[in-house]
């Protein structure tokens, strides 16, 4: 076992955090035991988001639980008591704790759902854990009634020497683990980016045989972790393995077609190394990264050969459908599939203005990219993973350029309300018109002259507009 001695000061940390539910949990005669990420990332010494939150194992009961945690808490939640874990904010510090019953689950091959077996073994309970590196056990009983000389940390699988070598393991045979949980897989995905660790072969073997098993799983869980994952300090380390063991394949089948064959005589980029390279440069927000995962996948469908060299034309449209038929099959919102998919149609827009950075050239491509305009930007800059020191300079310098170009017509007129001198009912009014197909070209007639020429006064939009219509 490993001793306390030997960890970080911030075990002590989740003890006094810990101290009032442990308190009652010890005097009802209960063992309680901090699991999971919090222990994990103590020994870590590495904060994350849930810093104020911390999963416990218990063998009390599920009704034994809420009626210790309830007095606790000023607010408690039981939507997991199926599965035995109950959770609440404590009230004396603002704690958010879930406890769990000791248990062990088993997936019926043709099932989603567990069936759950309470438990009274520690071990047992830690062996059903995913990884070693989240199946060690902080006992805060112990701590909290000081008792000496007794263990306190429970590492029955080797997870700290894990933690220490960087690697990423599991406590039992991982093809059991994967078959009770497929999404066990796309977790193996995260925490090896996450924290930059080594995949055991056995884990990489069995999630290679069983690849096929994750289409149990839903979408929209499947969804969450594809969205976790895509937030670490390096998303590729966990998107090669997803290529690599076939889950991709199934979840995101555009990526390994991403794996375009080297042409002898054509040359060109492995285009799924580029787009590793494109994600990890990125900022961690998911909609940009999700834009430069998808932002080439339209690659393959386009790909042609000529004198010239490969080409890939329209292959921004393309792979903005393609985008838009991923992202609706993982059943993500509308929202966030309008925005990443038009970051992908206009990942290109940039390199089609070529004769500088007119006021009509900005305010088109300010008005296309819309909301989306900082991350637009930041997409085109990250897209540049070319060795060439001198060509990368070059795009640098004009990405620059066109960015004081944006202040300075910025300076001058609202960017941000790009649109016709005259709207729709003052269209109508003013050339006697029902609504229709009239009124709409009517207006892009006036959007033309905004983006061209600027902002113009309402009386010379009356009137080129009453001269235009006269033409149509």
């Amino acid at each position: 076992m490993t001793s306390l001695a030997s960890a970080p000061d911030r075990l002590n940390e989740l003890a006094i955090l810990s101290r009032d539910v442990a308190l009652a949990f010890h005097g009802a005669g209960f063992q309680l035991y901090a699991v999971g990420g919090a222990v994990r990332d103590a020994l870590l010494d590495v904060r994350s988001p849930g810093e104020r939150e911390i999963d416990f194992t218990t063998d009390a009961r599920p009704d034994d639980v809420a009626r210790l945690l309830n007095p606790l808490c000023s607010a408690t939640w039981e939507q997991g008591r199926t599965f035995g874990t109950l959770g609440g904010t404590l009230r004396t510090n603002g704690l958010k704790v879930e406890i769990t019953t000791f248990r062990s689950e088993a997936y019926v091959d043709h099932s989603r759902k567990p069936a759950v077996v309470w438990g009274d073994s520690l071990q047992a309970d830690l062996s059903r854990r995913d990884f070693t590196i989240n199946a060690l056990a902080l006992d805060v009983v112990a701590l909290a009634v000081e008792t000496p000389g007794v263990q306190t940390l429970f590492d029955y699988f080797g997870g700290f020497a894990d933690l220490h070598e960087r690697r990423l393991r599991t406590p039992v045979d991982p093809e059991i683990l994967f078959r009770d949980d497929p999404l066990r897989m796309l977790r193996a995905a995260r925490f090896a980016a996450r924290f930059e660790l080594t995949i055991d072969p056995a884990l990489e073997r069995a999630a290679t045989t069983m690849a096929a098993q994750i289409s149990k799983v839903s979408a929209e869980r499947v969804r969450g972790e594809i969205d976790l994952l895509m937030v670490t300090k390096q998303p590729s380390l966990g998107l090669d393995f997803l290529v690599r063991t076939g889950l991709a394949d199934v979840v995101l089948p555009e990526l390994p077609k991403l794996q375009l064959e080297q042409d002898p005589i054509h040359q060109h980029k492995d285009v799924l190394k580029h787009t590793w390279a494109v994600v990890d440069k990125t900022s961690p927000q998911l909609v940009l990264r999700l834009a430069a995962l998808f932002h080439d996948v339209g690659k393959p469908n386009t790909r042609a050969f000529s004198e010239d060299g490969v080409t890939f034309r329209f292959h921004e449209v393309v792979g903005a459908k393609m985008t838009r038929k991923r992202m609706s099959a993982l059943k993500y919102s509308q929202n966030m599939i309008d925005d990443v998919s038009t970051l992908v149609e206009l990942h290109l827009r940039f390199h089609t203005y070529k004769m500088g950075w007119s006021d009509k050239a900005v305010r088109r491509y300010v008005r296309d990219a819309g909301h989306l305009l900082a991350e637009l930007n930041e997409l085109t800059r990250c897209d540049c993973t070319t060795r060439n020191a001198r060509k990368a300079a070059t795009l640098a310098k004009r990405m620059d350029e066109l960015e004081v170009r944006i202040e300075e017509v910025r300076a001058h007129e609202d960017l941000s309300k790009l649109r016709p001198a005259l709207d729709g009912v003052a269209v109508m009014a003013l050339l006697k018109l029902p609504p229709g197909p009239a009124v709409g070209r009517a207006l892009d007639f006036l959007m033309e002259i905004r983006l061209d020429e600027g902002e113009i006064t309402t009386d010379e939009a009356e009137a080129r507009l009453r001269a235009w219509w006269a033409t149509q």
